[in-house]
This record gives structure tokens, C-alpha cells and sequence, in this order.
């Protein structure tokens, strides 16, 4: 940046905060030789304003519209200019600027759907597989972060939050009208916002309902922060009252927006004082499995004989890291499942039910390998023999359970309510005694909703039970032989990478096996990820 320009902010800022009075002051004071001071502490809420390309002049392709007022009190500054893989050509004048005014800023980085030439040449910049055009769209919103952290780290500029915009773009349009389209474009957010996560810098969302809706299918994701516009206001209060109602997402609102013709305007809600906030835990859709909250998928174990609980983190290659000891003491428990994130908090739990008294926990996990306390979700759970955490049975995007019950073989339905909570339960199935194993994989068909694998005790079959997505089932497809020759069978999602449900099996020498599935619904050759498994007696 010219340096004449920086010291024209400078006596800029020197006479705006000679005029500012009050806790509320948006520039912070100047010392003696004019340079701006510490940043005052603010009276909540604050406000401040989002810039841009629109705030550059018309010779470099923006709309000339002026900078927010020298007493703002925080900027959002966004990185690119209009979609992804592009620059904000005035980004080092605004980074500049607030920094000489000594306003408090963050960025924003926008999304969009990878144009067919984007695909071709980042569909393998990232951590998925790129067999599959799950993976190549997850690997495509991995390089848009990738671009935007090269963009910050080429002008210096490190906010301790990037915002990912996600709305609709004229010249990029995101593909809408299907569920499938939907679901290929959270394959690309998840890509981006993971990209983010790698490169060390929190994210959250800014979008609105009706286009997150068209986007993404109203997807949830309650443990990431938004930003959420009210757009142009319909009354005066709309975007005060962005604050308290439901986001579009599910995540807690920090920030609200409104904007009219000639600036963007922000004000932070409740508590928030624009400050940094933890990196939120995976995102990865449809997962119960990522415990640790790197976005691979994960196994836990239970040590026969010590009690003692192993994580086996998932590499995302197809193999499992050595166990690390997560916690002691779980034999009383006869039925464990991880169950994806039952309380809404943005990290993943598993479900436990004590022997000795019915009574079903829920251990909240922390998103990090840990756990949060437990809390008691249901008494007399002893008539079930198996309760598996299939993910979104129901279609409702939260969470739910399913348990067989001993006696009938009837199979119960537990729609989570997405806050820990479990409505009465509703039947879904009978003579689900006939299998000894069951297994959730998630959405093992590619149709977006989540299915169960079972083995039939008599003929050593596997069945895929595929969920209609509303609480029932499609016909059962038979995807295997011979399985009774396994002495455990569980899935813990995607194992390696190609953003395709993947099973794990134990035969009677302790060997455990990966089944990973193809795109076309078929099984590739087994591969052996551990020895020794046999003395684990429960794995899920």
C-alpha cells in the first residue's frame, strides 16, 4: 500500500478520535505522533459494517461505493473479488485502512459451485479420494480455501475468522431443483470450510433461508456460527430480530447484517464481541464416525477384559491409527454406538446402555477425542438387544436412533430431537431377530439417505436396508455371502477418503478386514487393517 495513504489514515484517524467520546469508540486512540492506540473496550452490541470489491473504484472493477464511517467499530472484509479463485483487487487497501483506524477486522470468502474447467484442475487438490465425484467436488472446495489462504497470506492479513458466503451467484450459479444437486454442493462447502480448518483459521457461515434452502437443502449444521443477513429491511427491527430467531443453518448467530444502497451494515448479537472463536468441530455430512473431529472417520473399541475404551482414528486413506486409551471403566455396558451429534452442538456422542440398571447414556463427545459429562437419555432400555445410531433416519436432518427389541424382533424407531432429547419411540420394522449382526454405514446406496446393513443369522447373507428417507425402507438388497464367518461387522462411514460408506469385519483369528465399496454399489477387494482384534469385545 502507498505510503502517503497509510499516513493520510493515520490524520484521518488522529482527528476522528479527537471528536469520538464514550466506551463505544470504533477507532482507537492515537499516541502522541498520531498512530492509532489500543482498541477501547466497546458497550455490546457493536457495530460495524462489511467491504469489498463494491468499495473499490470503477478503473479496477468496482462500484466506487465509500468505506464505512472512521468510527466503526469492526469490519468484515471480504477476500475475493465476487467468487471463488478471484481477488478482492483492493483487499491490501482495506486491510490497510482498518488497520490504521485500528478497527478490528475479519474476512469472508465467497463460494460457489466449480465451473467444469475449476473441476478438472482441483478435483485432486485435496484430502478426499478423487475416484469419485463426491470426492473431486469435496477436493474443488478444498482449493477455494486453499486460493483464500494464499490471498491472506500474500497480503498479511490474518483474521482470526473467515466468514464463507454462500448465496446465490449470477455468473457461478450453484446447480438447485434436486436433492442430488444440493447434496453435490454441501460436498463442495464441506471441502472449502475443511480447507479452512486445515490451514489453522475458524469459519462460519453468512447466507440467508430461502437461498441456504435452495442451495443445500436446509442443511443443518447447529455447531457453526452465523452470519446472517436480513438483506434490505422489511421493518425496522428485522435485523436485531436476526439475532434471536433460528438461523438458517441451526448454528447460534453472532453477527446480523442489512444493507442498502450504499453500505453493508453489521452489528454483533448477544454476548459477541467480534472476537476469535474455536475452530468448529467437522462438518462432515452424515458422519457418526469422525469422534475426533478431523474429518476422518474414526473406531472406537472396548479392551475385553480392562473396560477400557481405544480410539482408532481414521487416516482417511483406508487404515486406522494405533488405539489411544479414551477413557475406563465402560463394561457394565451391553450396547454402545456412536450415534453422530445427538445434542446439536456440532460434535459427535455415543450411546451406551448399563446392563445392570436399562438405564441408556449419552456421552456427549467434545469434538476432539473427549467428552463432555453424560447425560441420562432413557430408562428400561434393557428389553433391546442392539440400539445403533444410523445418522438422519427420519429425513428431518437431526440425529436419530434405532433398537431392536429382545423379545418381539421388533425394530423402534427414536427420532432425535436434535437437542439430546428422544420423542416416543415408533415402530419401523418386525422380525429383525432373524439377524445377528447390524451395522450403520450411513448413506451406503449414494441416494442421500441413511441405511442399515444386517446379517441373517441362517444363511450368513448381508442385506442392505435402504432408508426411504422418511422414516421407512426401500426393499432390501442382498450385497453379500458368507459373512457368518466374521465374528464382528460395523461401519464406520467413509474409511477411505472417496466419500463412500466402507465396512469393517473381524474374522475369528482376530484379523480385521476393510470391505470398501465402489461407486457402482459393488465391493473392491478386501484389504487387512489390524491383527489382534480379538481382544476387543465390543467395536462400533
Amino acid at each position: 500500500m502507498p505510503r502517503n495513504r497509510i499516513a493520510r489514515w493515520a490524520a484521518a484517524a488522529a482527528l476522528a478520535a479527537l471528536a469520538v467520546t464514550g466506551s463505544a469508540v470504533g477507532a482507537g486512540p492515537v499516541d502522541a505522533a498520531g498512530r492509532p492506540g489500543a482498541v477501547q473496550a466497546a458497550t455490546l452490541p457493536l457495530s460495524g459494517n462489511d467491504v469489498s470489491w463494491p468499495q473499490c473504484p470503477t478503473a479496477v472493477g468496482g462500484r466506487g461505493l465509500p468505506m464505512p464511517p472512521t468510527t466503526a467499530q469492526f469490519v468484515v472484509v471480504g477476500l475475493t473479488f465476487g467468487l471463488p479463485f478471484t481477488e478482492n483487487p483492493c483487499l491490501d487497501d482495506q486491510v490497510g485502512w482498518a488497520t490504521a483506524y485500528g478497527v478490528p477486522a475479519q474476512g469472508y470468502t465467497m463460494a460457489a459451485f466449480p465451473t467444469a474447467a475449476q473441476l478438472t484442475a482441483h478435483r485432486s487438490s485435496g484430502p478426499w479420494a478423487s475416484s469419485t465425484r463426491a470426492g473431486q467436488l469435496s477436493n474443488a472446495g478444498y482449493a477455494e480455501a486453499t486460493f483464500a489462504l494464499a490471498t491472506l497470506d500474500r497480503t498479511g492479513f490474518h483474521p482470526p475468522v473467515v466468514w464463507v458466503d454462500v448465496e446465490p451467484r449470477a455468473a457461478q450459479p450453484w446447480p438447485t431443483g434436486t436433492a442430488t444437486r444440493q447434496r453435490e454442493n454441501r460436498y463442495v462447502l464441506e471441502g472449502l470450510v475443511r480447507g479452512l480448518r486445515d490451514g489453522g483459521v475458524a469459519y462460519g457461515l453468512y447466507s440467508y433461508a430461502s437461498g441456504w434452502a435452495d442451495i443445500t437443502g436446509s442443511w443443518r449444521l447447529p455447531g457453526v456460527p452465523v452470519w446472517a443477513t436480513a438483506g434490505t429491511l422489511d421493518y425496522p427491527n428485522e435485523a436485531l430480530d436476526r439475532c434471536t430467531q433460528a438461523s438458517f443453518s441451526g448454528g447460534k448467530v453472532l453477527v446480523s447484517q442489512w444493507y442498502d444502497s450504499t453500505r453493508d451494515y453489521d452489528r454483533t448479537c448477544g454476548t459477541y464481541a467480534f472476537t476469535p472463536f474455536p475452530v468448529p468441530a467437522s462438518t462432515l455430512s452424515g458422519s457418526t464416525g469422525d469422534f475426533n473431529g478431523d474429518w476422518d472417520n474414526d473406531v472406537l473399541a472396548r479392551v475385553r477384559g480392562t473396560g477400557d475404551l481405544r480410539l482408532y482414528a481414521g487416516t482417511g486413506k483406508g487404515s486406522l491409527r494405533a488405539g489411544v486409551r479414551v477413557g475406563a471403566g465402560w463394561t457394565p455396558f451391553t450396547t454402545l454406538d456412536t450415534v453422530g451429534d445427538l445434542t446439536g452442538d456440532g460434535a459427535l456422542d455415543v450411546v451406551a446402555r448399563q446392563s445392570s440398571t436399562g438405564e441408556e447414556w449419552l456421552y456427549r463427545g467434545n469434538g476432539r477425542g473427549g467428552w463432555l459429562s453424560r447425560v441420562r437419555i432413557g430408562t428400561g432400555w434393557t428389553i433391546y438387544s442392539t440400539v445403533l445410531g444410523p445418522g438422519d433416519f427420519s429425513g428431518d436432518q437431526r440425529p436419530d436412533l434405532l433398537a431392536r427389541e429382545r423379545s418381539t424382533g421388533y425394530l423402534w424407531l427414536y427420532r432425535g430431537n436434535g437437542t439430546g432429547g428422544l420423542p416416543p419411540r415408533v415402530r419401523v420394522g418386525s422380525s429383525w431377530n432373524a439377524f445377528s449382526a447390524l451395522a450403520a454405514p450411513g448413506d451406503l446406496n449414494g441416494d442421500g439417505t441413511a441405511d442399515v446393513l444386517a446379517r441373517e443369522s441362517r444363511t450368513g447373507y448381508l442385506w442392505l436396508y435402504p432408508g426411504n428417507g422418511r422414516s421407512g425402507w426401500l426393499p432390501r438388497v442382498r450385497v453379500g455371502t458368507g459373512w457368518n464367518a466374521m465374528t464382528a461387522i460395523m461401519s464406520p462411514g467413509d474409511l477411505t477418503g472417496d466419500r463412500i460408506p466402507d465396512v469393517l469385519a473381524r474374522d475369528r483369528y482376530g484379523t480385521l478386514w476393510l470391505y470398501a465399496r465402489t461407486p457402482s454399489g459393488g465391493w473392491l477387494p478386501r484389504v487387512r487393517v489390524g491383527t489382534g482384534w480379538n481382544g476387543l469385545d465390543a467395536i462400533f
